[in-house]
């Protein structure tokens, strides 16, 4: 897909054939915005697998399944195994973690790295444990891999929790305690895996040492303060420069988790009814999940955020879901009458929806059908609001599927009670992801820009010109393997322009009057642009050809000379 998707991919595979595994590279300017270890494991797929959209997302799927698997297994050891196979299956199955593992962002890494962290924390503590010192070492090894995926919020949150726990068990100013945690030999260990890279990153990228706190248009500081400051600091304050990001508002972030647990999170009134007292194994468990979810909402609520960003909170959710759904009661049998209704509900309303599309046309493709709202596309799940009624003409198909699944939903939680009506909440959604996977083969044309990669890769040689930010058409650059300049205005340059303000970094921005002398020079150009915008390049080069070589999805490539007719 365009955006993050195939810059991510194209990220990696520019640190593969460069082999400079340090520093990251967008179109060859540096990148220093993200830390390297989704680079890497992509890449390390690379090597394997080979170039390829779908080796890109195997780092990703190894994790969402391993975070499932270690969710259970946690479960298991906390609550035994009927709870431990639940919450494994609340998290396998929920929507949230579907949906952000669609896309290539390393959120589902640090789930699973802050979930062994808090894991290790227990088992470092716990008086039966023979092996405290390994578990110790296990929780500084997260620590150190948290820097490399997201950096300081990675350790934020597995060290506040701890110390939050800790606290409120009394433990705190224990010598018993930090003579099982090991902190200073843990310190090293974390520093030993993290501080190699950071150090490189910096001693690569001058200047070494810059305090301001300012940001602004024009500015390069170096790695340590772009990545620190601009990106930590500034980003936390919501001062970051540029704001090339949009953020939830904060009672839509909390009551969003009503959906990403969907269907578990029907189970959630149930939770009030279990001990948090920590005088055994289950009860420290719960406890430190419910410290776990508050201080990552609470300090989110304080900060810019995005819907995904709280995602390391899935596995203590589904920790104190899965034990209280073992646990049973009125509050579960209530939350599976509910899911039945919900379940039925969208049923019919699918049912509904297909009949008011029957016999509506379905032209071309999907993003003819679609509102195009840039406001709403800066958070992560904003083409949702794309769609308005006409669009479902589009997905006849996957929405009889969920239909479906909806159905099978509904009966299978009316009729039963249980474990099999979780196995048929479980069901329900396995047949739901199916469909949605079906819906994004519908929206593809709108979402990625392929097609037109394919036809610039048949077409003569000649200079590849984007209008707007790299991430739109960010799958031409990937499947095309090519660079190209940017034909955006200075204040959509986004996070691209720190790297293009770096000493020596290539000319990649380009404004109205260098395109127009590109486009009619003799010298052959493309021009990737999304159609409502063509109107804006003809009048900058009156009486120019504008040949269209393809078009996809609401999307063109066009070029400045005619193409050689075909023999």
């Amino acid at each position: 897909m365009d955006d993050v998707d195939a810059e991510q991919a194209q990220t990696a595979r520019n640190m593969l054939v460069s082999g400079d595994w340090v520093t990251e590279h967008i179109d060859g300017l540096v990148f220093l915005e993200k830390p390297p270890f989704v680079y890497w494991s992509i890449a390390t797929s690379y090597r394997i697998f080979g170039v390829h959209d779908w080796a890109a997302r195997i780092p990703i799927a190894i994790s969402a399944i391993g975070l499932a698997a270690l969710t259970m297994a946690f479960g298991v050891w906390a609550f035994g195994k009927r709870a431990g196979f639940y919450a494994g299956l609340c998290i396998s199955t929920c929507i949230g973690l579907f949906l952000f593992t669609r896309i290539l962002i390393p959120d589902v890494m640090l789930t699973f790295d802050v979930a062994l962290a808090m894991w290790a924390l227990l088992r470092a503590l716990g008086e039966e444990e023979p092996h405290p010192r390994l578990w110790s070492i296990v929780m500084a090894a997260c620590l150190g891999i948290g820097m490399l995926l997201k950096s300081l919020i990675s350790v934020a949150i597995p060290v506040a929790v701890g110390l939050i726990y800790l606290l409120v068990t009394r433990q705190l100013f224990l010598r018993r305690t930090w003579k099982r945690l090991h902190p200073f030999t843990g310190a090293l260990i974390a520093l030993a895996i993290a501080a190699p890279w950071h150090i490189l990153a910096t001693l690569r990228n001058p200047p070494y040492f810059d305090f301001t706190l300012h940001a602004g248009p024009g500015q390069y500081h170096g790695f340590l303060w772009f990545f620190f400051f601009n990106e930590q600091v500034l980003r936390f304050l919501n001062l970051r420069y540029p704001r090339d990001y949009n953020t939830v508002p904060r009672l839509w972030f909390w009551l969003f988790h009503l959906l990403w647990l969907f269907p578990w999170s029907v189970y959630f009134p149930a939770i009030a009814k279990l001990s948090f007292k920590p005088v055994d194994r289950a009860g420290r468990t719960r406890l430190l999940a419910l410290v776990w979810i508050g201080f990552v909402m609470v300090f989110f609520t304080f900060s810019t955020t995005q819907e995904y960003y709280s995602m390391p909170i899935y596995p203590a959710l589904a920790l104190l879901l899965g034990s209280a759904m073992a646990t049973g009661g009125e509050w579960i049998r209530r939350g599976t009458r509910a899911l039945a209704v919900i379940a039925g509900c969208a049923a019919i309303a699918v049912v509904a929806i297909l009949i008011y599309v029957r016999g509506m046309p379905a032209p071309g493709d999907i993003s003819s059908a679609l509102i195009h709202d840039p406001k709403v596309n800066s958070l992560s799940l904003g083409h949702m609001l794309d769609l308005r009624m006409k669009s479902f003409a589009y997905l006849r198909l996957p929405l009889a599927l969920a239909g479906v699944a909806f159905l099978v939903g509904a009966i299978g939680t009316m009729r039963a009670a249980g474990q099999r009506a979780f196995m048929a909440a479980a069901l329900m959604m396995v047949l739901f992801f199916h469909a949605a996977r079906v819906a994004m083969v519908a929206f593809d044309p709108f979402l990625s820009s392929r097609p037109l990669a394919e036809a610039l890769l048949k077409s003569p040689e000649g200079t590849l010109i984007a209008q707007g930010h790299y991430y739109e058409f960010s799958s031409v650059f990937f499947y095309a393997n090519r660079t190209g300049l940017l034909s955006t205005p200075y204040e959509r340059r986004l996070n691209l322009e720190y790297g293009a303000n770096a000493p020596g970094a290539p000319k990649v921005f380009i404004d109205d009057s260098e395109f127009r002398n590109l486009w009619l020079a003799p010298a052959r150009a493309y021009l990737l642009v999304n159609l409502p915008q063509l109107p804006q390049y003809e009048a900058l080069a009156p009486g120019a050809v504008f040949q269209t070589v393809a078009a996809s999805g609401g999307k063109a490539l066009l070029t400045n000379h005619a193409l050689p007719s075909a023999p």
